[in-house]
């Protein structure tokens, strides 16, 4: 019989479910993934059942069941008579975030609808460190009333095209002074302080995700130097926007940090949930 622990992060319309196969003494991470529904209950009954069935598991094989996520306070009965237990959406940042990254300590941020930043370190409970209200939900709110939409992925695809120039006012047009060597055209003085008048909808779109990021990068920073810190690790499902990895790229030249999202960053939180049944 396999001993499996399933991590479940429940969401309002959508679920991530995750597994670690504990059988014969291995820790092994099983593909992650993740359902959409109309409500958090049928979301995280979807997940589970689909994990169950593309895994070819039995409920007898699962010895535990790890929730968090927001959605998590609507489920009230038992899972299939499964043995279940909430955990904190932050330690399982923590916990996740270091996984992935196999870092002894970092800074783990996730990026959601907002945004939070957790301590994580080796052998210690992770700490939270607070966050900032500019993510995801961010994005969307701000994309949908400045040129209508609210997908993210088609957000991404539009910003592809965009310039900077059009939107952002840069260091080297302020000023001839050599503040920062060869980062003065990345360097933002300021976002949204140059909109042009011929600015597409590219253009501002590019614009929004790069203060998004920014807005977080430099949030991020502050806390790694807190703690004598380079290494922040990057999770949630905004850090696979495409645009974040050069937007990171230069946090990273610019203030010596190292930035990194991981495989499965996505799945950090919940990854997280299944680690915490695990020890």
């Amino acid at each position: 019989m396999k001993k499996i622990i399933l991590g479940i992060d429940v969401g309002l319309s959508t679920t991530k479910i995750v597994g670690f196969d504990l059988t014969d003494g291995a820790q092994t991470l099983m593909e992650p993934l993740f359902v959409r529904a109309t409500d958090p209950v049928t979301s995280m009954y979807g997940a589970l059942g689909k994990f169950i069935d593309t895994n070819s598991l039995s409920l007898s094989d699962i010895e535990k069941v790890m929730v968090t996520g927001v959605g998590s306070s609507n489920i009230k009965n038992n899972i299939y008579n499964l043995k279940w237990e909430a955990v904190s959406e932050f330690d399982c940042i923590g916990y996740g975030g270091r996984y992935l990254s196999d870092f002894d300590r970092a800074i783990i941020v996730s990026l959601g609808t907002g945004t939070a930043l957790v301590y994580s370190e080796k052998d210690k409970d992770p700490v939270y460190l607070g966050g900032t209200g500019v993510g995801g939900g961010t994005l969307v709110g701000l994309s949908k009333k400045l040129f209508g939409m609210d997908n993210v992925e088609h957000i991404e695809e539009l910003a592809r095209s965009g310039d900077l120039h059009n939107v952002d006012i840069k260091i080297n047009a302020l000023t001839t002074q050599d503040i920062a060597p060869g980062f003065a055209d990345s360097m933002t003085a300021s976002n949204f302080g140059n909109v042009s008048d011929i600015a597409t909808n590219a253009d501002i779109a590019l614009g929004v995700i790069n203060m998004v990021f920014e807005t977080v990068g430099m949030v991020s920073v502050f806390a790694a130097r807190n703690f004598d810190l380079r290494d922040v690790v990057l999770t949630g499902n905004l850090a696979t926007v495409s645009q974040a990895q050069d937007v990171f790229a230069v946090l990273n030249r610019m203030f010596d940090m190292n930035f990194v999202i991981p495989k499965y960053a996505r799945f950090g939180t919940v990854i997280g949930a299944a680690l915490a049944g695990c020890k």
